[in-house]
């Protein structure tokens, strides 16, 4: 049993053994419907539950899928129809429980520390969604869309991102320490990575390359990432926020100066961060990096399981 929380916890060699069975899973998966079986049958009989305190549209799509290709059963719940909400129940019985009925818990919240508890009273693995400060899946689905259309290992790319610094970004900026990329992020002045995550980059013998000018941080990219600047959850002053990134939109001129074959991804939802001729264009493959999460995040269900060939 393996959890999945943040991807700076587990080795490189793990991450790469997810991304390599995720390719062999989608290639043997070429002629087969959505929610036919893999031949192996690798989950059969087990549940999955599913835990989600914050919205979600491809990735609790996407693992409902996945979960069913490997031969398991899903139930989806929110934390407010469980005791666990206002029922007064603590999370440590809540825990037990989960690891009573289930085979594996998977959750989307707004709280790092209930990720963090629940994994010391679960007997079963946990698998983190996303969470204020990561959102691990997301990303290692990236990586393999990028190695994917590339056809070359991340570690040979530049990698550039252009926005907010938020848990999205501090997952690609562990992914940049175990896969060994050149990761620069185009960012105001005042909105940079948090001082604990540079700390930790540091310590690793790392280096990020920090710009409040995109067009330096976009100069000669492979692979151009963007999210939603203002998210459905941002508490701070929205209005403040689109003005001070106003000069950060992803833009035809803006890509003009990354590499000739650069691509342009983004997780979705979108806002203003992206112009629709890039969004729409042939340089996005938004698209195929959302199709790509099934065939990932079933590599890491079954890396968090146990097993993975």
């Amino acid at each position: 049993m393996k959890n999945f929380i943040n991807l700076k916890d587990i080795p490189a060699s793990d991450l790469r053994k997810i991304l390599n069975d995720a390719k062999k899973r989608k290639f043997k998966r070429r002629n087969l419907n959505t929610l036919e079986v893999d031949k192996d049958k690798p989950l059969n009989g087990r549940l999955i539950i599913q835990m989600y305190e914050k919205e979600s549209s491809r990735t609790r799509l996407s693992f409902f899928v996945s979960i069913n290709q490997l031969g398991a059963a899903s139930i989806t719940v929110k934390s407010n129809e469980l005791h666990l909400g206002k029922g007064g129940e603590s999370l440590a019985d809540t825990a037990r429980i989960l690891s009573t009925y289930g085979d594996g818990f998977l959750l989307r919240t707004d709280s790092d520390k209930k990720i963090e508890d629940f994994s010391k009273s679960l007997k079963i693995p946990i698998i983190n969604l996303l969470s204020p400060s990561s959102h691990p899946c997301q990303v290692l689905s990236d990586i393999f869309t990028v190695e994917e259309i590339k056809k070359k290992p991340v570690t040979k790319l530049n990698i550039c991102w252009i926005g907010d610094c938020n848990n999205v970004l501090n997952s690609l900026i562990a992914a940049s320490v175990k896969f060994k990329f050149k990761l620069s992020i185009g960012c105001p002045k005042s909105y940079k990575p948090p001082k604990f995550v540079m700390e930790w980059v540091k310590k690793n013998n790392r280096k990020i390359y920090i710009f409040s000018d995109p067009k330096k941080a976009v100069k000669n990219a492979d692979v151009v990432f963007s999210d939603k600047v203002v998210s459905l959850n941002d508490k701070g002053d929205k209005i403040k926020k689109n003005r001070d990134f106003k000069n950060f939109k992803v833009s035809k001129s803006l890509m003009s100066l990354a590499h000739p074959k650069s691509i342009f991804l983004h997780c979705l939802p979108r806002g203003n961060e992206v112009s629709e001729d890039v969004f729409s264009g042939k340089q996005s493959r938004v698209w195929q990096q959302a199709q790509n999460r099934v065939h990932v995040q079933k590599s890491i269900l079954l890396y968090s399981f146990g097993k993975l060939r």
